[in-house]
C-alpha cells in the first residue's frame, strides 16, 4: 500500500480543521459582518460612476462587451479546452484546466462569504444577452470573476506561448503584455457597462486575478510534475475534491456559485485522474501537435467531429447513472437527501427538512452528517460525477479513440 507523503496529509488535515473551525466559531458569519457593509457602501456609492459610463450605451457596446464576457466565460472554457487537449498541447490544457478550476472555487467562496450585492438595477441598466448571463446575475458581486479569470487565464497563456516558442525578444514580450492588459481592461470595463459589478467588484477581481496568477506560475511546474508522475495522486484529488465540497461557506442567501464550482471540480477530478493514467500514452511531450505534419488541420477537423458527440454522450450517461446509484447509496447509508431539479422523485422536503432552511447547508451539518432535521441535495453528486466524466472522457476515452481511428 502506498504511504501518503507527508504534505498531502498535512493539507487534508488543515482543509478538515477548517471546516470543523469555521463551524465552530462562525468564521463566516464573523467576517461577513466585517466586510460586507464595507463593499455594500462602495458598490451603492459607486452606481453614479456605472450610470455615467452607461450614458456611452450604443448597440455596438452591448454586443461587444456580451461578446467579450461569453468568450471569457466558464461555458467557453469547458468547451475550449476538450480542443486544446486534442491539439496536443496537453501541458497548457491541463494546467489551464486546473488554474480555472482555482479561479471558480476561490473567486465563487469569496462571492458567498462576503454576499456583497451587485449594482442595484434599476436605476442600473443590466444587460444579459444569454442564459449565461442571466444566472451570472443571480450571484453576489465581489469579485468579478470574468475580470479574475481574465487576469489568470491571460496571463498565463502569455506566459505558456513566450516559453514555447521561446521568444526573448523585449519588443514582443511588451506588446504580449499590452494585449492582455487591454484584455483585461475591455472586460472591466464591459462588465460596469453591462450592469452587472461595481467599480469595486471588477477592482477586487483584478487584484486578486494578479495574486493568484503570481502563485500559480511560482508553483505551476510543481502541480504538473505531480499530477503526470506523482505519489498517491487518485486518492488525494478524490480527498481533495469531497474536502472542498464541504469546505465552500455558505451564503446569506443561495446562489448558483456552488453549483458552478461543483461542475468545475468535477472536471478538475476528471482531468487529474484521467491524465494520470494516460499520460504517457496520449499527454506527453513527444504527441503529434496541430499544424505540424503529424496532426494536420483536417485531422484535427476529424478529431473534433469524432471527439465532441462522444463526451456529450458521456456527459449524458453519467448523469443518468449518478441520478441512479446516488439515491441508492445515500438511501442505504441512512443520509437524508433531496433533489432541486435533478431527481423529481426527490423535489421538495424530506426528513423532516424545514422550509425555508438554506439549500447549502452548515460546514458542520455538511461534514458530519449530525443533523437529522436537514436533507442533502444529492444533485451536487450528481452534477459533480456528471462533469467528472465528461473530463474523463475528454483525455482518455476519446484520445483512444482516436488511437484506434488513426487521428
Amino acid at each position: 500500500m502506498e504511504s501518503i507523503p507527508f504534505w498531502q496529509a498535512v493539507s487534508l488535515c488543515a482543509i478538515v480543521i477548517w471546516v470543523v473551525a469555521s463551524s465552530l466559531l462562525n468564521v463566516t458569519e464573523k467576517i461577513r459582518s466585517l466586510v460586507q457593509p464595507w463593499v455594500t457602501h462602495h458598490v451603492v456609492s459607486g452606481t453614479r460612476l456605472v450610470l455615467q459610463i452607461q450614458t456611452f450605451q450604443q448597440g455596438f457596446f452591448d454586443s461587444l462587451f456580451s461578446a467579450l464576457s461569453c468568450v471569457v466565460s466558464v461555458p467557453f472554457y469547458t468547451a475550449f479546452l476538450p480542443l486544446l487537449f486534442w491539439s496536443g498541447h496537453g501541458k497548457l490544457a491541463r494546467q489551464m484546466t486546473l488554474l480555472m478550476a482555482f479561479c471558480d472555487y476561490l473567486g465563487n467562496c469569496i462571492k458567498d462569504l462576503i454576499s456583497a450585492p451587485r449594482p442595484s438595477s434599476p436605476p442600473v441598466r443590466r444587460v444579459t444577452a444569454t442564459r449565461d448571463e442571466k444566472e451570472n446575475a443571480m450571484e453576489y458581486g465581489l469579485p468579478s470573476s470574468h475580470t479574475l479569470n481574465t487576469v489568470c487565464l491571460s496571463g498565463y497563456l502569455l506566459s505558456y506561448v513566450l516559453n514555447y516558442m521561446q521568444i526573448k525578444d523585449t519588443t514582443m514580450e511588451l506588446v504580449g503584455v499590452a494585449l492582455v492588459c487591454l484584455l483585461v481592461g475591455l472586460i472591466g470595463v464591459g462588465r460596469i457597462y453591462l450592469g452587472m459589478h461595481s467599480v469595486v467588484d471588477v477592482i477586487a477581481g483584478l487584484a486578486i486575478g494578479l495574486v493568484v496568477l503570481a502563485v500559480w506560475l511560482a508553483v505551476h511546474e510543481h502541480v504538473d510534475n505531480f499530477i503526470v508522475s506523482g505519489q498517491n495522486v487518485t486518492s488525494f484529488w478524490t480527498t481533495l475534491s469531497f474536502l472542498l465540497l464541504f469546505a465552500y461557506p455558505t451564503p446569506e442567501f443561495p446562489t448558483p456559485s456552488f453549483e458552478y464550482h461543483t461542475a468545475f471540480n468535477g472536471v478538475a477530478y476528471g482531468i487529474v485522474t484521467g491524465i494520470q493514467q494516460t499520460y504517457h500514452q496520449f499527454h506527453h511531450e513527444d504527441v503529434a501537435r496541430i499544424f505540424t505534419p503529424q496532426l494536420p488541420f483536417p485531422t484535427f477537423m476529424g478529431r473534433i467531429l469524432v471527439g465532441i458527440p462522444t463526451i456529450l454522450l458521456v456527459k449524458f450517461c453519467s448523469k443518468a447513472l449518478a441520478k441512479w446509484i446516488l439515491p441508492i447509496i445515500a438511501n442505504t447509508l441512512g443520509v437524508p437527501i433531496r433533489s432541486s431539479s435533478y431527481v423529481p422523485a426527490l423535489n421538495g422536503s424530506t426528513y423532516g427538512k424545514r422550509p425555508g432552511d438554506n439549500k447549502q447547508l452548515s460546514y458542520f451539518q455538511k461534514f458530519f452528517f449530525f443533523s437529522s432535521k436537514d436533507s442533502f441535495d444529492v444533485d451536487t453528486g450528481i452534477r459533480f460525477l456528471q462533469y467528472a466524466g465528461l473530463a474523463w472522457s475528454v483525455v482518455d476515452l476519446v484520445p483512444s479513440l482516436f488511437s484506434q481511428l488513426h487521428l
